[in-house]
């Protein structure tokens, strides 16, 4: 009997990777609303303090790749699994932390844990789900809890710390992972592929991952006036392109160059990278101005960010019909550029901005937009690629948009406290100059994605009987 044979063999992979996923990804929000509650407590510097989120941003970021290629040697469930694992474990050493160090260390650990399940939670959609039909709701949910995660950190990093405190940030990752890792027996079991692991070439790219996302998120702190963070760039550049040339020179690559000459799936990568820079930067900035100028509390931060969910819904939902009738470049420029509109509209802001009439109706069109993109390069990124490649192909995408968060959060809060820096004016006035300018660099960003999108991807639709991943439903 299939996976698909009823509907309970449907629903329960569906719903344990979904869980997953959102899990993951609300890790990059939910410590944020806390982080003056464990400042607090831990007397922490200013300056150490960002580490509790970037900790777990930079981890993340750089083991994506290995994290895809040992679940394609290893299989992708078990690996899922032992990520999970590991992502409880941290989730219970933060919470019971007694200090900064080991609650640094804790993130770091969750980073590993989620590069572990990641990919392979996507790879085992098509492994999973072999009918078209139901292979496209799941890559939609799975889609749209990338963005919707986000939203959830935030209201429940607002609730659990005003309520049970901040170290329930983490405690409630416990209960959650537990469920998937039961849940994650229904998965497809025959997944594993075999091979080399190659241990030297994972150490070249996940060396020249760390350096590249490390020195991101110094620019972040520091500005882009950081030599540091440019020595991290060049050393970055060094590795990952001996990395590349091992690749191109190995029988049994860590990262197989085939998946580059695709131009529809790096036109994905691409696109990716520039859609979770607009999006996620944006909310960064938005969720500052919200609190630092209009005096919102944390809580009130979070829900006011539910007018984004419900575009996200809308947009992930009706995704796959376009695509069935459009083609992806068009479905995917059109969510950039609606996305790219909705933060040129944010620009606007001032310091008696309404909410119902201004920001509101902006933070659907970010939805609906970012929901419309990241579904179709979702996609894209796993579309007639062999199964013996699918979580490197899988974890490729993972990587765009993880940089592209990190790179959102440096480039638009570097903008806003240099322009705020440079202003005149003081005050709440100063800071929305900085908020501003930001996000009009973040609607370029966009703007720039779409046209990648329109020049890259597949101008043909996708038809519903046509197989996405021509291997993957074999195996």
């Amino acid at each position: 009997m299939t996976p698909e044979s009823t509907p309970r063999g449907v629903l329960i992979p569906l719903l344990v990777i979904a869980t997953a996923q959102l899990m993951l990804v609300l890790d990059d929000s939910i410590v944020n609303i806390a982080l003056p509650s464990i400042q607090t407590e831990f007397a922490v510097d200013p300056v150490h303090l960002p580490w509790v989120v970037n900790a777990y941003i930079v981890a993340f970021g750089a083991l994506l790749l290995l994290g895809g290629r040992v679940g394609d040697v290893w299989g992708r469930r078990r690996t899922l699994q032992i990520g999970i694992a590991v992502f409880v474990l941290a989730s219970l050493v933060g919470g019971l932390a007694q200090g900064t160090e080991v609650l640094v260390a804790a993130r770091a650990a969750q980073g590993i844990g989620a590069a572990m399940a990641a990919p392979n939670a996507l790879a085992l959609i098509a492994t999973t789900f072999a009918d078209r039909r139901t292979r496209d709701s799941a890559l939609s949910l799975y889609g749209a809890m990338s963005g919707l995660g986000i939203v959830v950190g935030l209201l429940l990093g607002g609730v659990l710390t005003g309520t049970l405190g901040w170290r329930w940030v983490f405690f409630i990752n416990i209960p959650i992972g537990l469920i998937v890792l039961l849940g994650s027996r229904t998965l497809a079991t025959p997944d594993r592929q075999g091979g080399r692991l190659g241990f030297l070439d994972a150490v070249w790219g996940t060396a020249g991952m760390l350096a590249l996302v490390y020195a991101i998120t110094r620019f972040g702190e520091n500005g882009f006036g950081d030599p540091v963070a440019y020595a991290l760039v060049a050393g970055a550049g060094v590795l990952l392109t001996f990395f590349v040339l091992t690749q191109r020179a190995s029988h049994t690559p860590l990262v197989p160059l085939s998946l580059f000459r695709d131009r529809n799936r790096v036109g994905a990568y691409l696109t990716m990278l520039g859609l979770a820079i607009g999006p996620m930067g944006a909310f960064y900035v938005i969720t500052l101005y919200l609190q630092q100028v209009l005096e919102y509390s944390p809580l009130r931060t979070g829900l006011s960010w539910l007018p984004f969910a419900a575009g996200l819904v809308v947009g992930a939902g009706a995704a796959p019909k376009l695509l069935a009738q459009l083609a992806p470049r068009v479905v995917a420029a059109a969510g950039a550029l609606i996305a790219a509109g909705s933060v040129l509209w944010f620009s606007s802001i001032s310091t008696t901005t309404g909410y119902w009439l201004h920001l509101a109706p902006a933070m659907i069109l970010l939805g609906l937009g970012f929901g419309l993109g990241a579904i179709t390069l979702t996609q894209a990124a796993v579309s007639h690629v062999n199964a013996d490649k699918a979580g490197i192909a899988s974890a490729l995408l993972n990587s765009a948009q993880q940089i592209g968060v990190a790179l959102g959060l440096a480039i638009l809060a570097g903008v806003a406290a240099g322009v705020t820096a440079q202003t005149q004016e003081v005050g709440g006035e100063a800071l929305v100059t900085g908020y501003g300018a930001a996000l009009l660099v973040g609607a370029v960003i966009l703007a720039a994605s779409a046209v990648v999108a329109a020049m890259a991807l597949d101008k043909t639709p996708w038809h519903v009987d046509e197989p996405a991943v021509s291997a993957l439903s074999q195996s």
